[in-house]
């Protein structure tokens, strides 16, 4: 039994569905032709996003992934507004010139999505080493996976992070596989979390489709930050279940594996433990997906019937 209230357990459901609602629409659009861009999507990972932002405030801060939407939902950002950028419309979070890879919304905290792998990482010590030195007690998450976890930048990052004591937490999403190339093949360690050795701060491997211990593992890592006691490593263990862009057919996965990572679905994992635990009822559950349906409908609608960006725009907000 977990020892969150009934509230904080029903936001992260909220927070899973509407991931995976806005997710799986924002696919059938794209496949109907009325989306267009690159489109990268977090289904099957929204135990990891809804989990670490589960204990989060507004002002502390994330940085993500092309893989984004996920983290920016968990943060509090509008939906609408999320689904506007994906329609390339001027009401979208970068006014329709962005579109899926670069939301950001610094009223919640979300420095940016990033197109760049593992360029997010050393943004987030930037941001971590200005909390610390302004005295603040907000910290910051930095997102990545494990294709980023090879990087220069993360390792830099990593050194810096440690060194400085900064209030950062590296939330590695291990979906096993970097583009097309799989984990165990790209990486001679078992696993990231053990990396953290090398820089003397705690490194945590965690089954990232349990939201329930994502969510206890990162209140510790937040905590310690806050309390200036520096940075920690996550590796959240997890799966996206399409491929790496839409149309990649993932023939590089093996189809039993494949299977067995469906069934582990974080989300109706998630169901049977409000269930059976006694947190929530099926008819509560039931109205929670009806509102995130309708929710996820009028962003849709949101987006198609905002204005798109004038041609004389076309160069602003390159500087700030």
């Amino acid at each position: 039994m977990s020892k969150d209230s009934k509230e904080t357990l029903l936001d992260m459901y909220r927070v899973m569905l509407r991931i995976r609602t806005f997710e799986e629409k924002a696919r059938t659009l794209t496949l109907e032709g009325r989306l267009y861009g690159a489109l990268h999507l977090y289904s099957g990972e929204e135990a990891v996003a809804a989990g670490v932002c589960s204990c989060l405030r507004d002002s502390d801060c994330v940085t993500s992934t092309h893989r984004g939407h996920g983290h920016c939902i968990a943060k509090g950002a509008d939906t609408g507004r999320m689904m506007a950028e994906l329609f390339g419309k001027a009401t979208g979070y970068s006014k329709g010139k962005g579109g899926s890879m670069h939301i950001a919304d610094m009223s919640k905290g979300v420095i940016g999505a990033n197109g760049i792998v593992g360029a997010g990482l050393p943004i987030a010590a930037g941001v971590a080493f200005a909390q610390k030195y302004k005295g603040e007690d907000n910290v910051t998450v930095a997102f990545f996976g494990d294709g980023a976890s090879n990087r220069g930048t993360f390792h830099e990052s990593m050194n810096m992070a440690a060194s400085q004591g900064l209030p950062l937490i590296f939330a590695c999403e291990n979906n096993n596989y970097a583009m097309s190339t799989s984990f165990d093949y790209h990486s001679n360690n078992k696993t990231i979390a053990q990396r953290a050795k090398a820089y003397d701060i705690p490194g945590i491997r965690v089954d990232g489709n349990d939201v329930v211990a994502v969510r206890e593992a990162a209140v510790e890592a937040v905590a310690r930050a806050r309390a200036g006691g520096g940075p920690t490593l996550l590796e959240l263990v997890t799966w996206r279940h399409h491929g790496h862009f839409l149309n990649d057919q993932q023939r590089y996965k093996d189809p039993k594996v494949q299977e067995q990572w469906l069934a582990n679905d974080p989300i109706p994992r998630y169901e049977k433990h409000l269930l059976d635990d006694g947190i929530a009822s099926q008819a509560e559950l039931d109205i929670i997906r009806a509102e995130i349906t309708e929710e996820i409908e009028q962003a849709v609608k949101f987006g198609e019937e905002s204005p798109e960006p004038a041609p004389e725009v076309l160069f602003e907000d390159l500087y700030v």
